[in-house]
Order: C-alpha cells, then structure tokens, then sequence
C-alpha cells in the first residue's frame, strides 16, 4: 500500500540550480516550494514527512518514515515564468523576458535505520532573473540582449535521528555553491556639456556629485571619465554596460563557494497532531568572481571626433558579499482521519540582512587598447553599490492531502507572502516580486516498491512600478515537478 506521508524522505537533486531563471524567485529568490509532495501542499512542510526535500526544508522530517529502507530519487522540474516591463515616457515601450521555460532534473539517496536517517543530496535553492532582446528598451541602444541569472546550489549531508517516539531532531551541513551571469545595460545619462542630467537609472547618476537615487559609484574610473566630461573632451555618455557572463544553462560566469547549515526539530504531541520547527543559518559565501569581465560605455564628444565611440574596458569583476539568508519556520501537520491530513507552516525570511545593497568592484586590466588606451583607463578601478533595501518576508504555506483510493493520494494547498522588493529600488532584470502561489498534486504507488509523485503551482500576474524611473514590471509563474521513487 501507498501512502505519501509514510514514504521515507531522501536528499535529492542535482539540478539546473545556476539557471536563475529556471529557479526563477517566487518567495523573493527562494522557490515557493521544495518537493513534489510539499509543492503540491502549498509548499509546507515542517511536521509530516514530505519526501526528497525534507534536506531544503526541515531535515528532522527525516526520521518520521515508519520503516527502514533505502530509497533512491529521480525528479525532474518544469519552471515557466512570464515576465514583462514597460515604460510610458519618453514613449510607450514595453520588453518582454524570453527565459520562459526551464527543466530541472534531480537525484538522490537515503536510508532509515533505527533512530538513524541519513543520506546526502544535491539541490537547488532558488535565483532570479531575465533576458530581454537587444532591440528593446532595456537594452539602453546598446544594440546588444541583457540578461540576468543568479542561482544557488546545495550539496547536503542531513542527520536526523528519533529521541523517542514523540521527538525527533535533525541538522545538516551544506556546501553552498552560487553562480551569477549579468549583461546589464544602463543609459548614459549626461547629455549637456558640463552639467549634470543624471536621472533615475542612468549611468551618472551612480557618480560622485549626482543625486544618487538608486546607487553609488567610486574609484578611479569615475575621475578618469569625470575629468574628461568636465573638461569638454566628452560631451555625451551615450549608455554604459557591465558584462560578464559564460551562457551556459547550468553555471554562472561569475562563481562562489560556501557553507551553510539547518537544525530542526518535530514533535508528535499524539497521533493526529505534528508540530514542526526549523532554523537555516545565512551562508558563508565567497565573492562571485570572474578575471573574464567587460564594461563598456558609448561616448561622444571632440575627443572621438565627434562620433560615437564604443569604449571597452576589460577586466575582473566580483560581486561582493552575496548571502542567502537565515530563516525561521514553524508548522503543524493534523490528520484529521486515516484519509485526510492537513499542514500549514510559516516562514520569516530575513532578507533584511542580506539584500540591503548589492556591491560590485570592477578593475581593470593593466593592458587596454584602443579608445581605452586613450583614455588611461589601465588599472583602474570602480566600485558600484546598487540599493536595493529589501524587507524581512513573512510566508503562510498551507494545504491538504487526501487519500483518495489505496494508491492515490491528492494534494491541493496555496502559499501567500509578502513582497520583499520596495517599489523605489525594483529592478526589472530582476522582479522578485511574487506574492501568491495556488498548487495542485497528486501521488500514485505504482507498486510496494516504486511511486510517483506531481504538483502544479500557479503564480497569478503580479505588478509593481519602480517609483524612481517609472518602469512597469509584471511577473506571472506556472511550475511543474514530477518526482519518481524506488525503495528497498
């Protein structure tokens, strides 16, 4: 007989977990959800045992199989986001994202013996991001496609182990891997002689002396091109671009590396009624780096003769300081009969901690050529600081599974959160901006020995303007996942 709550839960997954937009942000960066069972249940999952994800969600969920055994999953998951922005001055335009369809395969292994559960698993965390054609308007007339990905990956080794037959408690250690790509246009936004039109979202206004609405710029570059405009060599920063990326599906340009872990506990207060608690530390995460980097501005002025004159600079870049935050949960889990089970968890993200600004350092190569070298832009060097002031996020996840015949089992649940993005620093390339989620699954014993297992979430449209340049972006999601296993 087949049951979904009584199937041991594994480490799972190795996964698209780089594609950002496969792992597109759903609870701000972090999925909605972890798990075909858990999916289907609005993505709770602190107090039953939910299957291959109790390692991304409460590893002491481990140790509530019923029996020993080892079990051996293969899954695979389906992201389809739909992403949009648009703007109505100085005219109507609107972009629309192409990563639109993403798989993310998985595996992993695990074993219950006695009080002990143990295995390891690879998994995807979560990311952000989006890429749009080069003939839009985010491409700022560079004539090139702008694209963002930033993904998080787990390597886990869960514990989980029974003190009696009420208390079990768990932890994990996780090795952390990150990857970024980010080919990120920006108008110049200095368009007279000698003074100053920086506004929201353009180039100088991230240099010393401008309003500085969304970000800060500092280091020798800044004087270097500064210099020049003022003193008339240039007339124009047309647009400015940073550009790193290795347009792989499944890693990032830029790459860092980490630890991170998870404790938990559950707590059978009788037969029908489970609670559930888990802590997840933030990571410990190098910078992102890549010695393969190139910022590029289009300049103008008596300096290129008038024309307008690409400017490539290459170099090294590293995203500096990129965390995944800590995380509190707390849920229950009550069977209200043989057939009917009911769950509902909720989640504190501190974001706070972790999105308050995002940093890069650019420098340059020593050796540069043409209009770089002209320019004595060698060695130097720019720091970049990007608001972003995200807020702690609070998430209600919650659903119900019934029994329906001895070898099918059905699940339907809704998960609600709130925005973390402020209106003033929401960045179309990447909108994490989702804030409900309806889901659907389903679980079929195929035999004693194999089952699969389904979900569905729906993620309605969602829109949010940017205060500060007016940019309009809307984000949608439909999300499948299909997970078969195998115990002996």
């Amino acid at each position: 007989m087949f049951k979904a709550n009584k199937k041991l839960a594994l480490a799972a997954a190795i996964s698209g977990a780089l594609i950002a937009p496969s792992a597109m942000a759903t609870n701000g960066m972090n999925l909605e959800g972890y798990g075909a069972i858990a999916t289907g249940m609005g993505g709770a999952s602190m107090a039953y045992n939910n299957g291959a994800a109790a390692v991304m969600n409460n590893p002491a969920t481990l140790g509530l199989a019923e029996e020993d055994g080892s079990q051996i999953d293969v899954a695979i998951g389906i992201l389809a986001p739909t992403i949009e922005s648009s703007m109505e001055m100085p005219m109507s335009m609107t972009a629309e994202s192409g990563a639109n369809q993403f798989l993310m395969p998985a595996i992993g292994w695990g074993k219950k013996s006695g009080k002990m559960a143990y295995g390891f698993g690879m998994f995807s965390q979560g990311g952000m991001g989006t890429e749009y054609e080069a003939n839009t308007f985010m491409a700022a007339g560079s004539g090139e496609e702008v694209r963002s990905e930033v993904g998080v990956g787990r390597l886990i080794a869960p514990l989980a182990y029974n003190i009696d037959d009420k208390f079990t408690v768990g932890g994990s250690v996780d090795f952390v891997w990150a990857g970024m790509d980010l080919k990120m246009a920006m108008p110049g936004g200095w368009n007279t002689p000698g003074v100053p039109n920086a506004a929201p979202g353009t180039f100088m206004d991230f240099m010393p002396g401008s309003p500085n609405v969304l970000g800060v710029a500092s280091g020798t570059m800044t004087t270097i091109m500064g210099g020049a405009l003022m003193a008339g060599m240039l007339d124009t920063i047309n647009w400015a671009r940073f550009d790193f990326s290795d347009d792989s599906d499944f890693t990032g340009e830029a790459k860092s590396t980490g630890f991170g872990a998870k404790l938990g506990a559950t707590y059978r207060i009788n037969n029908q009624f489970t609670l559930g608690a888990a802590y997840h530390s933030k990571t410990s995460l190098g910078d992102l780096e890549t010695d393969n980097a190139v910022l590029s501005m289009n300049v103008s002025g008596p300096a290129t003769g008038g024309n307008a004159v690409t400017v490539p600079v290459t170099g090294k870049i590293a995203v500096e300081d990129f965390q995944w935050p800590e995380m509190y949960a707390l849920g229950g889990s009550y069977k209200i009969n043989d057939k009917f089970m009911m769950a509902m968890d909720y989640k504190l993200i501190k974001w706070s901690g972790v999105m308050e600004n995002f940093n890069m350092s650019f420098t340059a190569d020593a050796t540069q050529t043409g209009a770089a070298a002209m320019f004595g832009l060698g060695g130097s060097d720019l720091s970049v600081t990007m608001y972003q002031d995200w807020e702690d996020q609070s998430v209600i996840q919650m659903g119900g599974q019934y029994q329906a015949m001895p070898n099918l089992a059905v699940r339907a649940g809704v998960n609600v959160s709130s925005n973390p993005v402020p209106d003033e620093y929401m960045n179309p390339m990447f909108p994490a901006i989702i804030e409900k989620h309806f889901t659907l699954g389903m679980g079929y014993g195929i035999s004693k020995e194999s089952s699969i297992d389904l979900s569905l979430v729906i993620a309605p449209e969602v829109e949010q303007t940017n205060s500060n340049t007016g940019v309009t972006t809307t984000h949608s999601q439909q999300n499948w996942n299909l997970l078969y296993s195998y115990r002996f």
